[in-house]
């Protein structure tokens, strides 16, 4: 006992102090990694067992039900919201495209639709499952080692996808917690206030890992955390929004120009959304946290991702003629010139005229 309190006298308060105030980044970040990393695996997980289980049929409903824009968004919408990403869709939509099964026109709507089924992901993502991730792992496993057949054991990794997604949100949750408190970390996160800022980062962030769900699955965190408000929620939003479309862009290379164009579209009504999502950012804020009412951070941001990909499809479905238009005078048909084949004629081939 009287050692202990040697120890207890002999402690410097001010080294206790900042020993409790400086987070040790090297963990966190650590963490913070693995976190993402187990998200983007059971989001890969999910999205590849859901394909493998439905994937022809999707392929087959998005070839079938695109006869005009307005069927072509109801469809990209639901298959999106089935197989959890829209960049899969899209990607999917592209290589359609590239075999003839669709038209370019066709795309247009799918794609504007596959933008509102991924805030499927992002609303599950904000209900407090984490807890319940356990369950879902054990219930996976389970299938996978018992599965008689190639379905089944999709099914059994469809559950093990979904457990991981939460398990992973929870990681990145817990591996913030030391800087909710850490006043330098929290004046960086203040600099995103400027939206421009915040796209910015967004963008980036969603250009390395390669998927928006799990950058707009940071904010939702951060937003848990109380360490960001709406504004800079959104702001990340929107930046996610923009950095999604590197992959698309990516599958549409060595692709027909019908192909292309549909990657190309994908860019250009991102780009538009955004720079409209800027232009009225804080009526669009306030617009937000009314319809979300008392509902918390993180509940606003899952709001405005579906509530801004609505508006954005609503406001340019009307304009797709003039995007085609703009797509075909940007990226025209390749004119092939055929030259004609010169015949050398010999002389001596030639009979004289008696």
């Amino acid at each position: 006992m009287r050692f202990f309190f040697e120890i207890l006298l002999n402690l410097n308060p001010t080294k206790v102090f900042q020993s409790m105030q400086t987070p040790d980044f090297l963990v966190i970040s650590l963490n913070l990694l693995s976190g993402v990393v187990i998200f983007l695996y059971g989001l890969t997980l999910m999205s590849d067992s859901l394909k493998a289980i439905a994937g022809n049929k999707m392929q087959s409903i998005l070839a079938r039900f695109t006869t005009n824009i307005f069927t072509g968004i109801l469809t990209g919408t639901l298959v999106t919201a089935v197989l959890g990403s829209s960049s899969l869709v899209i990607i999917m939509t592209i290589a359609l495209v590239n075999a003839h099964l669709l038209t370019f026109r066709q795309s247009l709507g799918v794609v504007m639709g596959s933008n509102i089924g991924t805030t499927f992901v992002t609303q599950i993502m904000v209900f407090q499952l984490s807890e319940y991730s356990a369950i879902l792992l054990l219930i996976g496993l389970i299938i996978v080692l018992t599965a008689q057949s190639l379905p089944r054991k999709n099914l059994g990794h469809i559950f093990l996808g979904v457990g991981l997604i939460f398990f992973g949100l929870e990681t990145m949750d817990n591996s913030v917690l030391p800087l909710r408190n850490y006043p330098p970390f929290l004046a960086l996160l203040q600099n995103l206030q400027n939206p421009y800022w915040g796209v910015l980062t967004g963008g980036l962030f969603t250009l390395i890992i390669q998927a928006s769900s799990a950058t707009v699955g940071i904010a939702i965190t951060l937003a848990k955390q109380n360490m960001i408000d709406i504004s800079i929620g959104i702001s990340l939003m929107m930046g996610a929004e923009i950095g999604t479309c590197s992959d698309t862009l990516l599958a549409s290379i060595g692709r027909s120009r019908e192909a292309i164009r549909t990657g190309l579209f994908h860019l250009i009504f991102n780009l538009a959304s955004v720079g409209l999502g800027l232009m009225f950012i804080m009526p669009f804020t306030q617009l937000v946290i009314w319809i979300s009412g008392e509902a918390e951070v993180a509940r606003m941001i899952a709001n405005a991702h579906f509530l801004f990909n609505v508006l954005g499809v609503l406001i340019f479905a009307s304009f797709t003629a003039q995007t085609s238009v703009l797509l075909y005078w940007l990226l025209p048909e390749k004119v092939t010139t055929t030259i004609p084949e010169v015949i050398e004629i010999k002389p001596e081939l030639i009979n004289p005229i008696k």
